[in-house]
């Protein structure tokens, strides 16, 4: 028997490529191992949007190496992309291939044989190219499964390497899309993720434009899932015409995350991001006011160059009057191909530290105040297929983003559930089911 290991790094689409690679293995006979199981073929799916995610993704194909001895070893994604010679370096590693390539590395690994040298398959994506449709039709144990219309960024700030490791923006067909929703909600899923790199973007590059509102109303309804909820999306591609279609929506979720970077007008120009603090509060706060329940997370970057105390001072004061739900904070890290590698005025590992603490103080404090906010109220949640491993209860998710944790038998997984939510221990919110 054929056995195979897939590890993945970063973001949603890269999780989406590799459950997409693991059918096309499993549609040529291959099996997934087991815990504790031994591969005859070891794919690592890289992430490079940090120097922390290059790193653990460097980390991880030297652990799969020692662990599978023997193992054909194929390194994938954006590390692979941006950086193919790091991983040809590594002894024991046979393919390094790009991202325009994933869809042929169950066939590869089904005709290849370990030995000789790593061979690269990395091509340049600066040019336009067709979306790379991955279909996934099984999604094992997931409750929750991503759908991948979008691909690449056009936006090219300066910190950002992803528009060289995933090109330009493109998009599935809108009846592709449609015709994946309508499958999975066959299966009996309840909810599906929209994903991209830019998912804003979505359908501006097809022969006949459309956009992700329009996409969003044509699944929205009696013939789509019960629940269809977006993953990331920029300031500027958040309409009033899409603020309104949450809001009045009985399917789509009222949950946002809208990155921000920095709340200094001088660092978000710095960093080419299209928008200004001004813009960014107010749409927040505009967004709230249409949808008072909406969870709204935010990604903040944390010591570009150039970062000064009252620039830090700025991003910090507007967060704080923010009614955000939760944030995300990443320290900044060098990115060689991009133009903020070669500005001259680096904050100190020190000071970048301190205040990702700061923030991080914030969001806990956000955080806490949304769950509080919702003690008492009713409910829909959506139970995962694991019972959580610290308390054992089952856990599931609000519409607006809150994970519930409920006591009560197995038979509840997959299922949506309406309950009340109780009180909160320890950071987790409790909830009781409404029978």
């Amino acid at each position: 028997m054929n056995l195979y290991s897939i590890t993945t790094l970063g973001c949603k689409v890269n999780r989406y490529e590799s459950e997409a690679i693991s059918e096309q293995l499993g549609n040529l006979g291959w099996q997934a191992i087991s815990k504790g199981g031994m591969a005859h073929v070891c794919i690592i799916n890289t992430c490079t949007v940090t120097q922390k995610a290059a790193m653990q993704s460097r980390q991880a194909v030297r652990k799969i190496i020692r662990n599978h001895p023997g193992a054909l070893v194929v390194v994938t994604g954006c590390y692979a992309q941006v950086a193919p010679e790091v991983f040809t370096s590594i002894p024991g590693v046979h393919f390094v291939i790009g991202n325009a390539f994933k869809d042929r590395i169950a066939r590869l690994v089904s005709s290849h044989k370990a030995h000789g040298p790593a061979i690269t398959l990395v091509e340049d994506l600066s040019a336009p190219r067709p979306f790379q449709d991955l279909p996934v039709t099984k999604f094992g144990n997931r409750t929750r499964p991503f759908l991948k219309i979008q691909d690449g960024c056009d936006a090219f700030c300066s910190y950002c390497v992803i528009p060289h490791s995933r090109g330009r923006s493109r998009s599935l067909p809108p009846e592709i899309a449609v015709r994946r929703i309508s499958n999975l909600k066959e299966q009996g899923y309840a909810e599906v993720v929209l994903c991209g790199i830019n998912l804003g973007r979505y359908g501006g590059d097809l022969a006949r434009a459309t956009s992700l509102l329009s996409l969003i109303r044509s699944i929205d309804g009696p013939q789509g899932v019960k629940r269809l909820r977006l993953s990331s999306i920029e300031p500027t591609e958040i309409s009033e015409k899409l603020i309104r279609e949450l809001a009045s929506s009985k399917h789509v979720c009222q949950h946002l995350h809208i990155p921000l970077q920095s709340g200094d007008d001088d660092v978000l120009n710095r960093m080419n991001r299209s928008y200004n603090s001004i813009f960014y509060g107010d749409m927040v706060h505009h967004i709230v006011s249409v949808m008072p329940d909406v969870a709204i997370g935010i990604d903040v970057l944390v010591g570009f160059p150039g970062e000064t105390e009252i620039a830090f001072e700025n991003t910090f004061r507007l967060i704080k009057r923010l009614p955000v739900a939760y944030l995300h904070i990443f320290p900044f890290s060098v990115q060689k191909q991009t133009p903020a590698a070669a500005f001259r005025d680096p904050v100190p590992p020190e000071t970048i530290k301190k205040r990702c603490q700061l923030l991080r103080s914030i969001g806990e404090t956000k955080r806490r105040r949304f769950y509080e906010k919702a003690i008492g109220s009713t409910f829909e949640i959506l139970i995962e297929g694991n019972r959580d491993k610290t308390t054992g209860y089952l856990k599931g998710l609000t519409k607006n983003y809150i994970p519930v944790f409920i006591e009560w038998g197995d038979e509840l997984m997959h299922q949506v559930i309406e309950v009340r939510l109780t009180g909160i221990e320890h950071g987790k919110v409790f909830g009781e089911r409404l029978l």
